[in-house]
């Protein structure tokens, strides 16, 4: 059984290296897996200076946290013996920082330069990252789970403030002075008092030194931040907006040849034969069949297909459910499973005697569906093999575990892999597996020249894994007063992220229970607490109903923790919750919640048309807090972000499929939020100097399904319990 730390804390005291049990893909098996020792495919017509911050070498491995063992690319990867150098700064007065973290739009890449030249008392200008190159950063676990934030801008804080204070005693034995007498400005160390100033660069001119970072080094308070804090444009950002930045499906090598992969026809099919006897010879193929795998490899991606339809393969299937029964399926096919991923319970009290005493008793079931991630750029991946060194460019948010795949299936030990991340069109949890890395290496090696695959839509929304689809049952009792006294919650399969109630209740059960599942499944944007929160927020709202009172005072009724209460108060004062009655036809509606060190409370406001059942948003408002803020422009558009991709998951999103085939893999039949869905949606940050930051990139999303939902039942009196709530409309809900 779990710890109960990680899976019902809320994320309060969660420790940071837990991984949550919906985090299916890092257990997962292999999707390839090669011999590479039979003779099984053929070719036809071949075609100066620095400051070395460092750390012991245990402590290297940024957020190596806990591993399970069998997983995909969870081996542990041999510690380096020489110390780690986190931050250079060159003879030219450029600063270059190292990192294992990832850009994928989230703006990180601007937040931790800030940090930097924050610590450092240098020109942000001056400060360029290194990310995500696993032969050039310290090992990292991947980019994902709002950790960036609390642990990587934390460790770069200290690394450039242990860089300063070197700096700093360098002038100091230069001038012969007490170093209390000097102080960092702007890449220039100045003695109080006098004009006498000397730059970084000048100091360091011809030395080489290494500061090693103190266990309690003290850093600038976040009431005396000059850089942190503020709205910072975003690093490289004309890049974006011109076309000029090259992302993974942008790279290109000489001589390169680009590779298709034989799928499937249907999940769970087994490959029984396979022959390509009639390829055109002027396409000058490299055709691969090693164990299950099939791909080709040509001049073109024009050739590449043709040569792909000209296969000729024999397949095993078997029968497959399909979405109409899931939920059905999910709950009478629970699994007794081990490890980080298992059956969690918490109960404290007496639940079972306070239900039947309450007052006003509830007990309701709530649904999510899978859910495609639906990135802007599919997988992609550029392999070329140099003898047996093998380096792949390739859009992950886990460049060290892609690194470990690879090694494990091209069977080569990991030091003689390389994996590059270059700045990726986004992943929202769905990229921490490199099998197109791998698909691209196997090709390659057998072509004997660089080759790229890049998935088509169709492979994206099939081949990659799904958000889990998750069956909640839940029961409450409240007091006539409204005081809530006893909570069962209990989810299948979707998940345990956020799954804890922070509302009092002295009665509790809380349970998630695995099950067996028939899509592959894993990370997404938030992982379960959306689930949870949906779940939780909705029926929060059908007990305050109950009790016939507010739903926003019914909520701070049961509510202690001052922090979400305090997000509750400020978005309802902006949304105008007790100042104003909705108009006929429309309503109001909230919900909220903590995930991950952030509070979030977001009110919406629905109209909708009960002849046609269309449903239009017309405004939200979300307020947030998650300590001390970093960057407000980049935290509000992360949460405006998550709002707009939040959206489709409530209202639309869902994959549809039959015996072992998705029906909808292309977006001409999977909606997600277009322009004309988005509403007006204001933002209430609330900073929290007197903590320390968290992360922003998943929480802010968790309380606009419930809001949603809760504001339709206000405007229509139908309460909508499946996510998602109005796929074809309102009246078909």
């Amino acid at each position: 059984m779990m710890d109960e730390r990680s899976i019902f804390s809320g994320g309060k005291t969660a420790a940071a290296d837990e991984l949550e049990p919906e985090r299916y893909e890092f257990r997962a098996r292999a999707v390839h897996h090669f011999d590479l020792q039979r003779r099984d495919f053929f070719k036809l017509l071949g075609a100066g200076v620095l400051v070395a911050c460092a750390i012991k070498p245990v402590a290297a491995r940024q957020e190596a946290g806990g591993r399970p063992s069998g997983g995909v690319g969870f081996s542990e990867p041999p510690l380096p013996q020489e110390i780690s150098a986190w931050l250079h700064v060159g003879e030219n007065g450029g600063v270059t920082v190292y990192t294992g973290k990832v850009e994928i739009g989230q703006n990180i890449r601007t937040s931790l330069a800030q940090a930097v030249a924050e610590e450092l008392r240098y020109p942000i200008a001056k400060v360029e990252l290194v990310m995500g190159d696993t032969q050039l950063t310290p090992y990292d676990m991947g980019t994902f789970g709002s950790r960036t934030t609390p642990t990587m801008n934390l460790q770069l804080r200290k690394v450039a403030a242990a860089a300063r204070h070197q700096i700093v005693a360098l002038a100091a034995m230069k001038w012969n002075v007490d170093s209390q007498k000097l102080k960092a400005v702007s890449g220039r160390v100045e003695l109080t008092g006098t004009k006498r100033s000397i730059t970084y660069t000048e100091l360091l001119a011809g030395q080489q030194l290494t500061a090693v970072i103190p266990a309690d080094d003290p850093l600038i308070p976040p009431a005396q931040w000059t850089v942190e804090g503020k709205s910072i444009a975003k690093v490289d950002g004309r890049d974006f907006v011109t076309g000029k930045h090259r992302y993974p499906s942008d790279q290109n090598l000489p001589g390169m040849l680009h590779g298709k992969i034989l799928r499937p026809p249907s999940f769970g099919a087994t490959l029984a034969s396979v022959n390509a006897a009639s390829f055109d010879l002027a396409d000058n193929v490299t055709f691969v069949h090693d164990g299950d795998f099939a791909g080709v490899a040509a001049a073109t991606p024009e050739a590449a297909t043709r040569a792909l339809n000209a296969l000729q393969a024999k397949w095993n299937e078997q029968p497959q459910i399909s979405n109409n029964g899931l939920f059905d399926y999910l709950k009478s096919n629970p699994i007794e499973a081990t490890g980080f991923e298992g059956a969690s319970k918490y109960e404290i009290g007496m639940v079972d005697k306070d239900l039947a005493a309450a007052d006003h008793q509830l007990r309701q079931t709530y649904t999510v569906s899978y859910i495609q991630h639906a990135p802007l750029e599919p997988r992609a991946a550029v392999a070329q093999w140099s003898g047996n060194m093998l380096t792949v460019w390739t859009g992950t948010q886990r460049p060290f575990a892609v690194r470990t795949e690879l090694a494990q299936a091209m069977h080569v030990p990991e030091e003689q892999v390389r994996v590059q991340m270059p700045d990726m069109g986004s992943g929202y949890g769905g990229k921490h597996t490199g099998e197109c890395a791998v698909e691209a290496a196997r090709l390659a090696r057998a072509a004997n020249a660089p080759v790229k695959v890049v998935w088509t839509r169709e492979e994206e929304f099939t081949w990659a894994y799904f958000r889990p689809a998750g069956a909640i049952d839940v029961a409450g009792g409240i007091q006539k007063d409204g005081t809530l006294t006893a909570w069962e919650f209990t989810n299948y399969n979707s998940g345990a992220a956020g799954i804890r109630t922070y509302y009092e209740a002295p009665s509790q059960r809380i349970l998630f229970q695995p099950t067996r599942y028939p899509l592959r499944q894993g990370s997404y944007r938030a992982l379960a607490a959306t689930a949870n929160h949906f779940a939780r927020e909705s029926f929060m709202d059908e007990l305050a109903h109950a009790a016939k009172m507010d739903p926003l005072e019914f909520r701070l009724k049961n509510l202690k923790d001052e922090r979400l209460r305090a997000v509750f108060q400020a978005a309802a004062e902006k949304f105008g919750w007790k100042r104003q009655a909705p108009a006929p036809g429309h309503g109001f509606g909230i919900g909220g919640g903590f995930e991950k060190g952030g509070n979030v409370a977001t009110c919406v406001e629905v109209a909708v048309d009960r002849e046609s059942g269309f449903v239009k948003i017309m405004r939200v408002v979300t307020a947030f807090e998650c300590g001390a803020i970093v960057n407000p422009d980049n935290l509000k558009n992360q949460i405006i972000g998550g709002n707009i991709m939040g959206l489709g998951g409530a209202l639309f999103e869902k994959i549809e499929f039959a015996n072992g085939r998705v029906l909808n893999a292309k977006f001409s039949k999977y909606r997600v939020p277009r322009f004309s869905d988005v509403p007006p949606i204001e933002v209430v940050l609330l900073d929290r100097r007197d903590i320390a930051p968290a992360g922003a990139g998943e929480t802010p999303l968790v309380g606009l399904a419930p809001a949603i939902g809760n504001a339709i039942f206000q405007a229509t009196g139908k309460r909508l319990r499946s996510l998602p709530m109005i796929p074809n409309g309102l009246n078909r809900a």
